[in-house]
């Protein structure tokens, strides 16, 4: 008698991977820090992807979106060890970091509105910072999702909170209009998407 079965990972080579950055745990969920989470998981929703895989320090999902092979994960580190995750995935599948599609916050973009960038500074990022610095390059796209500025001296605070009910409205559309632009870049390429999301990513109007 078969007393347990083992998990199988689909057999599927991913020709990108989708990596939100956020904290894990209950107590960091949809905070400003893990709109790169919510994206995510927005993603696995749509396509049926279950992250339901344990590998290289992240929760991971292989399928498919718009017939393009995808890893969907998000680093079970903090953030300030992104990094970790990114390089052990592109390494076990493997893959050149241009494949690598980092989904993360802004505080720099007001709450609503998105950019795509296919390569750049951390900008400030610890995130962003520690995949640069595992990975020894700048060189990866990546889809920034508004967060809205801090106070002064409340950095911290600020981006572990959550939104207001005023800006929930608009991130929730920002979160939907991001992926759509990594479903964008997938299929389209980085620079095509850009030219669709980066000139039309203004927040809705509030009220």
């Amino acid at each position: 008698m078969r007393l347990f079965s083992r998990r199988r990972e689909p057999d599927i080579q991913p020709e990108w991977i989708v990596l939100g950055l956020g904290n894990p745990g209950a107590e960091y969920a949809h905070t400003r820090h893990n709109v790169g989470f919510d994206v995510v998981d927005k993603l696995a929703g749509r396509h049926r992807i279950r992250l339901n895989l344990h590998r290289d320090h992240a929760h991971c999902g292989l399928g498919t979106i718009a017939s393009t092979p995808v890893l969907l994960a998000k680093p079970m580190t903090y953030m300030n060890r992104s990094g970790e995750a990114a390089r052990a995935l592109l390494a076990r599948y493997p893959l050149e970091t241009p494949r690598l599609l980092v989904i993360v916050d802004d505080v720099a973009l007001p709450p609503g509105r998105i950019r795509i960038r296919p390569s750049g500074s951390d900008g400030g990022h610890n995130g962003l910072s520690s995949i640069i610095a595992s990975l020894g390059t700048q060189g990866f796209p990546r889809v920034r999702v508004g967060i809205g500025s801090p106070p002064p001296g409340q950095m911290v605070e600020y981006v572990l909170s959550r939104f207001s009910p005023q800006e929930r409205e608009m991130v929730d559309d920002a979160i939907h209009r991001a992926a759509d632009a990594v479903e964008a870049i997938l299929t389209e390429g980085v620079q095509t998407a850009m030219n669709r999301f980066n000139a039309s990513s203004a927040p809705p109007p509030a009220g």
